[in-house]
């Protein structure tokens, strides 16, 4: 990750230089450009075709006349239709071009406009520093020009001074994105509950409040459908909680009385840190992928290290239940009846349906014990929603209009998006068992809604959402603002939620 600094626009002596330019800007942008390079930037937009279209680019490598190594052209698209997305989204590009140079600029003024304004130069950087994100801690043979070697980026605005003073915030939230794609990154042999629960207790670090529940905890708790998943693993079971008072805590700190918090907003993950699927075994192909089954976990764990590193004027807690789910001689059977924390019994007719069985306890013990005023769940749940929604939006059901349409809205913002799925009776009448109160599975047709409808059925009237991010949490190419792999996709969503519908002003 580069050092990220802000300045005044000029041109740089050395180094490479990215100057983003929408459709409108780019007479303008070249001109000063040509002053430099002899009319060569004109002559290479011409050439290149390059109109500052958004997602369009042009590079020209040392031009004359100036001691630049490259200079790359990004487009913008229409500087009335920029969003603070598209102004991440060219910082990202632009840092992917950037990337082979010891030190680098980018002229962020074109994405100073439109409804974006001035915080266009804080959202291009944060565009950069997210795709800069690189998970390299097991390669020991890397050749030096496989490295990106970027270790100083400016980014340039007429506002430097106020882009400096937002940026840590902005900072904090990419690196609470950096801490979930590195958690669902590693090897499960060497993330397995116990070490995940670890780096958990290390945000105490940041402000956080986290307790860790044990085995001999989460039996007096009655936890019956989470250790029913975890008994088959050698590997034992965790949950954890963190808790953030921002709110609350800000009122104490400065000598009010009224220091009790309020209702907090829940967030809860599946963290299921390797699945096999259990006795109903998956098949062979790709079951590597399953190290990532912790994604929703991950991406708690990564928004309660940006909340607390951004200091959110917010009460939250979140809560990850962690267990391995493996074939064994101790290893849960199809057919076996689970008693869950609430009380209901389940007949689990499928092991591989494993990460609804966490939640149920995870989220009535929430419920129960922080009377949150909403309760969003995060997990890669289903196969059939990547079979409903792909890879473009995560599944999102709720009980809760209001809260479905703030959580649409944060998606699109953050270009995070989330399709909302029915749910009703017709769907929750598959669950009926014939010897519990309810089974873990409701059949293939609408598997994504009957698992949905299973959940709902542990939040005991607690508004709720749940988010379904098996097609998203991991990406099989590079995106502008994320390489390949781990995509931490809910952390920025969620911190937008939070940000726009729920933090109390500062003061």
């Amino acid at each position: 990750m580069p050092e990220i600094s802000f300045a005044k626009p000029s041109l740089p002596k050395s180094g490479a230089l990215a100057v983003l330019v929408s459709e409108g800007g780019l007479d303008t942008a070249l001109a000063e450009l040509d002053a430099a390079t002899a009319g060569a930037a004109s002559r290479a937009a011409t050439a290149a075709s390059f109109a500052g279209r958004k997602g369009q680019g042009c590079t020209l490598l040392a031009p004359a006349g100036t001691g630049l190594s490259r200079l790359v052209l990004i487009g913008l698209g229409k500087a009335d239709d920029l969003t603070a997305l598209a102004a991440e989204e060219a910082g990202g590009s632009a840092y992917a071009a950037l990337r082979g140079d010891a030190a680098a600029a980018i002229d962020a003024r074109g994405a100073c406009a439109g409804a974006v304004g001035g915080d266009g130069a804080v959202r291009a950087a944060l565009g950069a520093m997210l795709r800069s994100y690189r998970f390299d801690r097991y390669r020991t043979r890397e050749k030096p020009e496989d490295k990106p070697k970027l270790a100083r980026l400016a980014v340039m605005t007429e506002g430097a001074a106020a882009a400096k003073a937002a940026w840590p915030a902005a900072k904090a939230v990419a690196e609470g994105v950096f801490l979930a794609r590195d958690l669902v990154s590693e090897p499960p042999n060497v993330l397995n509950p116990a070490e995940m629960a670890e780096r958990c207790l290390a945000l105490k670090s940041r402000g956080l409040a986290v307790e860790v529940f044990g085995p001999k905890e989460m039996r007096k708790l009655g936890f019956g459908a989470l250790l029913g998943v975890a008994q088959g693993s050698a590997n034992e079971p965790r949950m954890v909680v963190m808790q953030w008072h921002g709110a609350s805590g800000a009122k104490a700190a400065r000598g009010a009385k009224a220091a009790k918090p309020g209702k907090p907003l829940a967030f809860i993950g599946k963290g299921v840190t390797f699945d096999t699927g259990g006795i109903s075994i998956k098949p062979a192909a790709g079951m590597e992928d399953m190290k990532w089954d912790m994604a929703g976990a991950g991406t708690v764990v990564g928004l309660m290290a940006a909340l607390a590193g951004r200091k959110a004027k917010v009460d939250a807690v979140g809560l990850v239940g962690l267990v391995e789910n493996m074939p064994s001689g101790t290893a849960q059977r199809p057919g076996d009846v689970v008693t869950t924390a609430s009380g209901q019994t389940v007949e689990v007719l499928n092991t591989d349906a494993e990460g609804r069985l966490v939640l149920a306890d995870v989220m009535w013990y929430c419920k129960k014990r922080f009377d949150p005023a909403f309760m969003i769940d995060l997990a890669t749940l289903t196969g059939a929603i990547v079979v409903s929604l792909g890879h473009e939006h995560a599944g999102l059901f709720a009980n809760d209009d209001a809260l479905a349409q703030t959580l649409i809205a944060a998606g699109k913002a953050t270009g995070e998006p989330v399709w909302r799925m029915p749910l009703g009776d017709a769907y929750d009448k598959l669950l009926k068992s014939d010897i519990a109160d309810m089974k873990n599975i409701g059949g293939r047709p609408g598997g994504a809604i009957t698992a949905a409808q299973f959940i709902q059925r542990f939040v005991d009237g607690c508004p709720w959402a749940h988010l379904d991010i098996a097609g998203t949490a991991w990406s099989g190419k590079d995106k502008p603002t994320m390489p390949k792999g781990a995509t931490a996709f809910g952390v920025r969503l969620l911190d937008t939620l939070v940000a726009e519908h729920h933090e109390k002003a500062k003061g």
